[in-house]
């Protein structure tokens, strides 16, 4: 074994220059916001009223493909979220009944919301937390979009295989 004493000395107490190691390579914590998934997904919302039937409503999220909806007054304000877990929760308290209802009904009304300028490990963090799957986007008064944890995942993805890329090129040199 050789000992630090004796280990061959090359002018600097960390072998590796700055820009050949891995924290230089790895662009570290996502920079990532809410607007910046907007960006690459859209910034598309649909939305229901609260007098809109449930089965309206599901009507609706099946023609698009979604899990959520939001719920607009008729000012066109958002005063909540319908969710799939919403819809389900009516059907096993009135499993007769829920088809009749309304959005206004089921909707979540304390709805947890995002800026545009929330970090995308925040989102995850309120989304974990909270045990939702879906996020409004606020701008101010205005809905700026819609961000599902499909959604951040699916970037945060592309992130570290972009990260991957770059150490292998590194290595490769």
């Amino acid at each position: 074994m050789v000992s630090k004493k004796n280990a061959p000395h090359f002018g600097h107490e960390n072998p590796h220059t700055h820009s050949q190691s891995v924290e230089a390579a790895v662009t570290g914590p996502s920079k990532a916001t809410a607007e910046t998934i907007l960006a690459s997904k859209g910034h598309d919302v649909i939305a229901v009223r609260p007098t809109d039937s449930i089965h309206r409503v599901t009507e609706v999220m099946k023609e698009h493909g979604i899990g959520s909806v939001v719920v607009k007054d008729q000012n066109g304000h958002m005063v909540g979220i319908l969710t799939e877990r919403d819809i389900v929760r009516g059907f096993a308290d009135e499993p007769d009944n829920t088809f009749d209802e309304t959005a206004g009904d089921l909707m979540t009304t304390k709805v947890v919301t995002a800026s545009p300028d929330t970090p995308l490990l925040e989102l995850l963090h309120r989304m974990t937390e909270g045990r939702f799957r879906h996020i409004p986007v606020l701008d101010g008064d205005h809905i700026a979009g819609m961000i599902s944890i499909g959604d951040v995942v699916k970037f945060r993805l592309r992130e570290l295989e972009y990260e991957t890329l770059k150490l292998k090129q590194m290595i490769v040199g």
